[in-house]
């Protein structure tokens, strides 16, 4: 993979049909040498334009179109990104990932399209509607019965998305949003939106999207949320402490707006208590750690952040897992002997630091790169990288290791 050019250039945000913002406010650095290659723009959003063209022009342009219909632009959307995915990968190589990573978030992402194509392709009738199961009888005659159909809503689907994974985590919320008929305003992570932004050029650029299927903002959600009623949707992705205060905004209680959050998660895996270090199962399990530590920088929601392994074999999977994470090259994504890039920003990086040292308090570092870290290529010294990290925490009834999670990569014997 070749090095990507750095650029200042000022992001856009797609509102009402048309490309808004040319005036740099915010800039954006790249995870791999600090360098300043993008920036939100400070021309304020009207979010009530944006709200209003979702419902008179999204809506009507999706509902024009039947669930095959839309099925199959997913399909050709999907496509048709496949066909440019050069050009994101090239992008997505400043966010620090390497090109496994970076295929998880790519081609993960039109894979998602690909499915929900299926979906509606073979699962879904012609129409808008859905028939859901046969007549149920309501009265003992039988002459009174009722059945249930689902619906389009009529209303705009809000998504606010992670940094981790800044093109599957847009597409696996449009795609089943779109298959629905509704349109969808998109709010990626600040710190990656660059990427996104990248993404939804490309699906614009297809021709594939109704006028209104998909608007894109850059920078703050502003007064969005207190513009939705009952038809709407809010999903979220990101910390449970956003996703609580989130939760309980005024607006969306006042009118009953759904809100659907996936937040933080300390994912573990068991060593079972009659495997030994001589079995196979002990170094799948060793390999299988140290992978989900290290893809993607540990910053996966499905990342094992917790070990959990019999006492008596305590330090011998420590002292394997140390060896495995002492081979793991860490460095600029673009060499092709790194097998491990940076976390996605240097406040990121700052956050995992400190989530570590939380940990610390009560527990102990089996194995770090420490002083050693020096993470190849150049510029890095810049850059927002981070060593993978071990700790032990020999007290069964510590609960930091069950409570604090460093979303890095970090695990916790």
């Amino acid at each position: 993979m070749s090095a990507i050019a750095s650029s200042s250039a000022s992001l856009q945000s797609f509102i009402g049909g048309r490309w808004l913002g040319t005036t740099a406010s915010q800039p954006l650095a790249s995870a791999i040498n600090g360098a300043v290659i993008a920036s939100t723009h400070a021309e304020a959003i009207d979010f009530g334009e944006a709200v209003a063209h979702a419902r008179r022009v999204g809506v009507p342009a999706l509902m024009a179109m039947d669930f095959q219909q839309r099925a199959a632009r997913l399909k050709a959307l999907a496509k048709y990104l496949n066909e440019h995915k050069e050009t994101l990968y090239a992008i997505s190589a400043h966010t620090g990932a390497t090109r496994n990573d970076s295929w998880i978030d790519i081609e993960g992402g039109s894979g998602t399209l690909f499915a929900y194509a299926g979906i509606g392709t073979n699962e879904l009738p012609s129409g808008n509607l859905v028939h859901e199961g046969p007549a149920i009888a309501l009265g003992k005659q039988g002459h009174f019965s009722g059945t249930h159909i689902l619906v389009p809503r009529g209303g705009v689907a809000v998504h606010i998305n992670a940094f981790n994974f800044s093109v599957w985590g847009m597409l696996e919320k449009f795609a089943p949003s779109f298959l629905a008929g509704m349109p969808c305003i998109v709010k990626p992570a600040t710190a990656t939106s660059y990427l996104t932004e990248a993404a939804v050029r490309l699906m614009q650029q297809s021709g594939l999207l109704p006028d209104g299927a998909l608007q894109l903002v850059i920078g703050s959600t502003g007064d969005l949320l207190d513009r939705l009623d009952g038809q709407d949707v809010v999903t979220f992705t990101g910390s449970a402490d956003t996703a609580a205060k989130l939760r309980v905004h005024p607006n969306l209680i006042r009118h009953s707006v759904p809100f659907t959050a996936e937040a933080d998660s300390l994912n573990c895996a068991i060593l079972a208590p009659d495997v030994t270090p001589d079995d196979a199962e002990f170094d799948l399990f060793v390999k299988e750690v140290a992978r989900e530590m290290t893809v993607k920088a540990g910053q996966k929601c499905t990342a094992i952040r917790r070990a959990i392994v019999p006492r008596q074999h305590l330090d011998a999977v420590a002292s394997a897992l140390g060896k495995r994470l002492a081979k793991t090259v860490v460095g600029d994504p673009a060499r092709d002997d790194v097998r491990m890039g940076a976390l996605a920003s240097l406040a990121q990086q700052s956050d995992v630091r400190e989530r570590v040292a939380t940990l610390l308090e009560s527990s102990e570092l089996a194995w770090s790169a420490g002083d050693a870290f020096s993470p190849l290529g150049d510029g890095t010294a810049k850059g927002a990288f981070f060593s993978p990290t071990l700790l032990i925490a020999r007290d069964a009834k510590n609960s930091a290791a069950h409570d604090v999670e460093a979303f890095g990569p970090v695990s916790t014997l």
